[in-house]
């Protein structure tokens, strides 16, 4: 115990200690009896502070302690700490007497077990597979022939000369390496930075642009697997644009990686295999098929030779054919030639037949005036009839109204009769002649109407305004000139 503790107070026999003398005691025993010790459980909230620092909880069935691990103890660790993980921790036990609790300083840690490592990988691969970085939807096919291939991985170990070797041995290529360490602190995070250069880079640049990745590693333990189950470099391969094959570790070596590339390879020399076809393979099926593709043409040249001789033999003598043809028109130039005459002469009798039942022009304007006369006849009957129908029913009338009321209504009627009778007397073709006209008819009464309708010795009727004269015609048909007009003469229109 300190030697400033407190003088004993009256009735009490045990000295009084301040809490940072306590503290401070306790701090002491915990870190002298518990100088370096190994805790097993399972990892509760980790924290990763802005400072560098870890804490955390380390916890089994009954009891959990605090642990916490320094920034400069971080950096050495080898994997990443996360929640449900069960390690195996190395430090010492010390307390905070800032919270008066006791905690685990530690400064290494690792997994409690193999078993404990493929739990976490079963889970981690579980929870990336929920967010379809391993969907098969996600695949891209690999080209057929790269030109260009990227690499990742160590450029001193064996794994680079193999896979230079089999693509040699193949289809050489061009290869550009991104070196990287494959095992260790830092690997993941220079993996996952690979693969994002390569995806980065433009296309026309300096630096090709791979068509194809290989990240690959040799064979190893679990734990120096564990880069390529880190779930940076997971996403990394997924979201690359670039076809990419995994070749980590020997055939029975299973990392996350694998399920997140387009290919998987069990070996990085399949990867080789796979990248690229063999050059002499190649050559021979082209050879093969050229031999093929002649061969065909062949069959197709003889298949179409063998038809067209088969159609030739089908075809008639162009000579004979020609001949027929000529003996066939002059047969049916003879039938037309014997075929006109009696074709014309059944034209001759329908057009004679037709003739026959035309009715002329004299008939037809006979057979019309003779229905006009019978329609006139009945028409003027109708209107006596009429007329002394209308005559009775005007008696009936004057009978009826007084003799005031009739002799004004027989002075209207004389006055719009007067009226009448002057304008029909205006319109009567007689005014005309009295102005000095005449009206020529023929012999059948009809209006001539141009001295082109008359024909000489043709008898005319001439009428006057005082009367009628009959005249010969004497001359031709033809107007006589007259005075002619002046064409200069400007139209009112």
């Amino acid at each position: 115990m300190s030697d400033t503790a407190t003088a004993l107070q009256p009735g009490h026999n045990l000295p009084a200690f301040t809490v940072s003398e306590i503290s401070q005691a306790v701090k002491r025993t915990l870190e002298s009896n518990f100088e370096r010790v190994r805790v097993r459980g399972e990892v509760s909230k980790p924290n990763y502070h802005g400072s560098g620092h870890l804490y955390f909880s380390l916890k089994d069935e009954n009891a959990a302690i605090d642990a916490v691990c320094w920034r400069s103890a971080v950096a050495r660790l080898r994997l990443k700490v996360e929640h449900g993980m069960e390690v195996v921790v190395s430090g010492r036990i010390s307390s905070y007497p800032g919270s008066s609790k006791y905690q685990l300083v530690i400064d290494s840690i690792e997994l409690a077990g193999e078993g404990a490592l493929l739990k976490l990988l079963e889970e981690r691969r579980k929870r990336l597979a929920a967010e379809g970085l391993f969907d098969a939807a996600r695949k891209k096919p690999l080209p057929f022939l790269p030109d260009v291939i990227g690499v990742i991985t160590s450029p001193t170990g064996a794994v680079i000369r193999d896979i230079l070797h089999r693509l040699a041995d193949r289809m050489p290529r061009r290869v550009l390496l991104w070196p990287v360490v494959v095992q260790g602190d830092g690997a993941a995070a220079q993996v996952a930075a690979a693969i994002r250069g390569f995806n980065a880079l433009p296309p026309g640049a300096g630096v090709p642009r791979p068509d194809l990745l290989i990240v690959a590693r040799g064979g190893g333990s679990l734990e120096d697997l564990m880069p390529f189950n880190d779930e940076e470099v997971v996403r990394a391969a997924a979201a690359s644009r670039i076809p990419l094959i995994a070749a980590v570790g020997h055939e029975t070596d299973t990392t996350l990686i694998d399920f997140a590339a387009d290919r998987r390879a069990p070996t990085p020399t399949a990867a080789a295999e796979m990248a690229v076809p063999v050059r002499g393979q190649l050559l021979e099926e082209l050879l093969d098929s050229g031999r093929r593709l002649v061969g065909a043409l062949a069959r197709l040249v003889d298949g179409r030779r063998v038809r067209l001789e088969g159609l030739v033999r089908g075809l008639p003598d162009p000579r004979r054919v020609l001949e027929e043809m000529t003996q066939r028109l002059d047969v049916w130039a003879e039938r037309l030639v014997n075929s006109r005459r009696p074709f014309l002469a059944r034209r001759v009798e329908q057009v004679a037949w037709l003739g026959a039942h035309l009715v002329t022009p004299g008939q037809l304007i006979d057979r019309k005036r003779a229905g006009l006369i019978e329609v006139s006849g009945a028409l003027r009957q109708l209107s006596e009839r009429v007329v002394v129908r209308k005559d009775r029913a005007l008696l009936q009338a004057t009978a009826r109204l007084q003799p005031t009321m009739l002799q004004d209504l027989l002075v209207r009627a004389r006055f719009r009769l007067e009226s009448l009778a002057g304008l029909l007397d205006s319109y009567s073709y007689e005014r005309v002649l009295a102005r000095g006209f005449a009206l020529v008819r023929d012999a059948a009464d009809r209006p001539v109407a141009s001295a082109a309708a008359v024909t000489p010795g043709s008898d005319l009727k001439i009428q006057f305004s005082d009367g009628e004269i009959a005249v010969t015609a004497a001359g031709g048909g033809q107007p006589r000139p007259g005075r002619r007009r002046d064409d200069k003469q400007g139209k009112l229109l």
